[in-house]
């Protein structure tokens, strides 16, 4: 009897309440994607990251510690510090990092760190550091965190070989890799929607045009092309118009393959009945398209939309890499990464990898991302 009341429980539990039904009969479209959205755990935390990887681009100076080029050559190759809460040997509040000493070697007269909890170094939030005009509009010079002393050494995640903050010039490097994905993204979602649109709907010598031109840029091998593109910019030009170049570089390319899957929904689209009803009534072709075709398979550009910015990070971040890219002073994860290419430096500084482990959390991020959203932009499918 007990196991039959405990079924029934659980099967009342199951069904949706009179007042759930009506809230669902009653829902718009959002209201319904956004449901359907939440449920995917997995994306919903993948949205979260992205968010804050481009809140933290959008706010780099402030999160940075301090300037992302200044170097010292008295911390070279420093190996990441911990943060401390409590004094050495008691339980007092002070926050801080330990010290270092220096050791070398009589042999190789290579120079190595010893942590040294005698020369704690006090940190805090929103010290006084580096001065820095925000987003180019004002002068600041408070960062979130930061040693109490502006000359004592404050390295979380290690520093380069020539003594520059590695974890400042991830974090603005952030701002940079982030942002050539979402712009190069939205100027290759624009030309595949038009020309794949247009391509799929009028058919013909307009078809056949675009066609061929998305075939001869897709033949085109893409490594030679871009070190060709790349090479021809002058290295005159200020790092500003090199990252537009870039970015337009990047979207040269990425807008083939949206067209042609455009071109094929668009096709099987045209010869639909809403679609001719439209036409009969007098609707202009091109607010057909762009009103009643294109939203019918809007799940379908947000997922490709959502794979295609992380293949537009790890292209800038290739190029960058390869040093046919993004050059310094400008910092990207791509343009960081170069410092690793070497063996013996990646064995003596791992930490120098880190920019990598970023690439992977934010191309990760984007796929789940994608899924969630691809689902949720049907929220009338089965699950």
């Amino acid at each position: 009897m007990s196991a039959v009341s405990d079924t029934a429980v659980a099967g009342a539990a199951a069904t949706p309440t009179t007042e759930t039904t009506d809230a669902i009969e009653v829902a718009g479209q959002w209201q319904l994607m956004w449901w359907k959205f939440t449920r995917h755990k997995v994306a919903v935390l993948a949205g979260i990251v992205i968010l804050l990887l481009y809140f933290v681009g959008a706010f780099a100076e402030v999160l940075a510690p301090s300037d992302p080029n200044k170097n010292s050559a008295a911390y070279k190759y420093l190996p990441p510090q911990t943060i401390h809460l409590f004094a050495e040997g008691s339980w007092t509040f002070a926050p801080h990092v330990n010290g270092f000493s220096f050791e070398t070697d009589p042999r190789s007269f290579k120079r190595t760190y010893v942590e040294d909890p005698k020369k704690p170094v006090p940190i805090g939030l929103f010290v006084q550091g580096t001065p820095y005009k925000m987003w180019g509009l004002f002068k600041w010079d408070r960062h979130l965190i930061g040693p109490i002393k502006k000359s004592d050494p404050f390295y979380l995640l290690g520093s380069d070989r020539l003594g520059r903050d590695n974890l400042s010039r991830i974090i603005h490097g952030t701002r940079i890799s982030m942002s050539v994905g979402l712009v190069g993204v939205t100027i290759s979602l624009i030309l595949g929607l038009i020309l794949g649109g247009i391509s799929g709907y009028y058919g013909g010598r307009i078809d056949t045009a675009i066609q061929r031109l998305v075939e001869f840029l897709r033949s085109m091998p893409t490594i030679p092309l871009w070190m060709g593109l790349a090479a021809a910019i002058p290295l005159a030009w200020p790092p500003l118009y090199v990252y537009l170049i870039i970015t337009a570089l990047l979207s040269l390319i990425g807008w083939t393959s949206l067209a042609r899957e455009v071109r094929g929904k668009v096709m099987a689209l045209r010869g639909e009945d809403f679609v001719v009803a439209a036409r009969l009534d007098g609707v202009k072709e091109m607010k057909i398209i762009t009103r009643q075709i294109l939203p019918a398979f809007v799940s379908h550009i947000i997922a490709v939309t959502t794979l295609a910015i992380p293949e537009m990070i790890l292209a800038e971040t290739a190029l960058s890499f390869l040093g046919i890219g993004l050059q310094p002073p400008v910092v990207s994860w791509g343009v960081l990464l170069r410092e690793a290419q070497n063996v013996t430096t990646v064995a003596n500084a791992p930490w120098l990898l880190w920019p990598g482990a970023f690439v992977v959390i934010s191309v990760l991020a984007f796929n789940f991302l994608g899924d969630g959203l691809r689902d949720a932009a049907d929220p009338y499918a089965s699950n």
